[in-house]
């Protein structure tokens, strides 16, 4: 299988910078804590996918004070989101793995069903399509995978809507790609998705 850069959008976990859509529910300090371990588990099973670099793209720059006192497990690769949009930092690191002859999977943090095997099958389809997506249960999507490389894809989207997913399928559609859409998944982003965390993890955020 073609080597598979997977790229990891991730905010500082820092309190009030973090999961803010979670302060009502948690406070600040759990939010920000809640986001440390999604971090750190979306790492754990990028590492133990085994389909190639780990990269960990963040906001704001890994030198920045909020990164201070946070230890990365070994192995990956760690670069800076840059500026603009949610998309044009999306379209610069697709840009660049794919530049580089890699296929890519763009991932974040808010998805705890996200898992090695999950990351492996999707760089699997990619064998066979130019794109695989999955979509998530409130309209975006957690993975994004692509073997080509289009800004169409990520210039003048609904970001933070519920149609980000269906435009960008029906924008795969329009360029002529082949996608896989893969199993629905849920993003932990409001305090109704609190549910969707494992058994042990909601252990640690109940109040």
């Amino acid at each position: 299988m073609k080597p598979t850069r997977i790229i990891i959008f991730a905010k500082a976990p820092q309190p009030g910078f973090a999961k803010t859509r979670l302060i009502p529910a948690l406070g600040a300090e759990r939010a920000a804590e809640l986001a440390r371990q999604m971090l750190f588990n979306t790492l754990h099973e990028a590492l133990a996918a085994e389909i190639g670099t780990v990269e960990l793209c963040v906001t704001p720059a890994i030198h920045h004070p909020a990164w201070r006192d946070t230890q990365f497990p070994a192995g990956i690769e760690i670069s800076d989101q840059g500026e603009g949009d949610l998309g044009a930092r999306m379209a610069l690191a697709s840009e660049r793995a794919l530049a580089n002859a890699e296929q890519v999977l763009l991932i974040g943090t808010d998805c705890v069903e996200m898992s090695g095997g999950l990351l492996r099958e999707a760089a699997q389809a990619l064998q066979e399509h130019d794109a695989v997506i999955h979509c998530t249960a409130d309209g975006g999507y957690a993975l994004l995978g692509l073997r080509r490389f289009s800004p169409f894809l990520f210039s003048d989207m609904p970001w933070s809507t519920d149609a980000v997913a269906n435009t960008t399928i029906a924008r795969i559609g329009q360029l002529g790609w082949s996608v896989r859409v893969g199993q629905m998944l849920h993003d932990v982003d409001e305090p109704e998705d609190l549910k969707y965390l494992p058994d042990q993890w909601r252990l640690r955020v109940k109040a």
